[in-house]
This record gives C-alpha cells, sequence and structure tokens, in this order.
C-alpha cells in the first residue's frame, strides 16, 4: 500500500480541488504548477499503487480506465492529441508516490516538463 500523499488527501475529499472528471475509479484535476497549456492530472481513487507499474500489474482496468479519463479531456480541453506522461520512481522525477498520469496539450516548451 501506497504512503499517504497529497493525492490520497485530494480523494478522500480532505484537499479540495476542482475535478475535470470523475469515474468510479479515476479522478482528474488540473495540476497547480502546470507545465503545458493543458496539464491535467488522472489519478486512480486507490491508494494501492505507489507507481504506474504497480497500476499496470495489480489492476490493468484501471490503468486502462486512466488512458480513457485522459483521451476524453484531451478531446473537451484541446484538440485531442495529447501526451501522457507517468514518472516511475525518484531517479524518474516522481516526487509523489501515488500513481499518477500527467495529460499534457497544446503549446510548450520541452525544458519545462521537468518534476512532478
Amino acid at each position: 500500500m501506497a504512503a499517504e500523499t497529497v493525492f490520497g488527501k485530494i480523494v478522500s475529499g480532505e484537499i479540495p480541488t476542482r475535478i475535470l472528471a470523475e469515474t468510479d475509479r479515476v479522478l482528474a484535476f488540473p495540476d497547480i504548477s502546470p507545465q503545458a497549456p493543458v496539464h491535467i492530472i488522472v489519478i486512480p481513487k486507490t491508494t494501492e499503487y505507489a507507481d504506474v507499474t504497480e497500476l499496470a500489474a495489480g489492476s490493468p482496468e484501471t490503468l486502462a480506465e486512466m488512458v480513457a479519463v485522459a483521451k476524453r479531456l484531451a478531446e473537451e480541453h484541446a484538440n485531442g492529441e495529447f501526451r501522457m506522461i507517468f514518472n516511475n520512481g525518484a531517479s524518474a522525477g516522481q516526487t509523489v508516490f501515488h500513481v499518477h498520469a500527467h495529460v499534457l496539450a497544446g503549446e510548450f516548451e520541452e525544458s519545462r516538463l521537468v518534476g512532478s
């Protein structure tokens, strides 16, 4: 089980956010430090998985649902084209150990895509 994180607190309602999409298993909201004109975080509601490899092994259907939500949000907030980035591990830039995807769209500078 993943340690308590800011994303777990968002899922529980302890930290409020503007919800852009929600399903039974997935939640999406704007990134607080956007790296592109459209920068959305997509997370599973479960706190069981720290990173994408754990999620893929333990609940591939939730991972597929995260991708479907990302696609729908990109269609709503951009032209349907997007990047979906998972940082997997501290040395890869992951700072919140609750699996999450960054959905980025629009014009952006490559040099700004660091961290998280």
